[in-house]
């Protein structure tokens, strides 16, 4: 049996983050934060929606929302090894992945997050 740690989803902005390795999600870095501020342990921004994705999303995320998970699941199943790159902090410990965005649990971040949960629960 493989033990499954906890994946975390945070803004960072957030003053208290969850304890765990601290992945930056975002492919631009977030305004007003300073790079030292955010300790971070990884940025692998080649997992991020690409940029006619982000921008289609953001146009109307309410409306486009289920739309946006199918889309950004298609392109992460697409780049297997950038996938597994994040898997292999999962299998360490306690991941926190990191968003800008103003609702994590409605963003690419909780896509990623269930993407990962479902990988490590597939290699059981």
């Amino acid at each position: 049996m493989t033990l499954r740690f906890p994946i975390h989803l945070a803004r960072v902005y957030d003053a208290d983050l969850p304890a765990g390795a601290r992945l930056l999600v975002d492919r631009l870095w977030p305004r007003g934060i300073a790079k030292a501020e955010l300790h971070l342990d990884g940025w692998p921004k080649q997992v991020t929606p690409d940029s006619e994705l982000r921008k289609w999303f953001h146009a109307e995320p309410e409306a486009r929302w289920p739309d946006f998970r199918k889309r950004y699941r298609d392109q992460l199943e697409s780049m297997p090894e950038a996938v597994a790159h994040c898997l292999d902090w999962c299998r360490k410990g306690p991941v926190v992945l990191l968003t800008a965005a103003r609702d994590p649990e409605r963003s690419h971040a909780a896509v990623l997050r269930d993407v990962l949960t479902d990988a490590m629960e597939t290699s059981r």
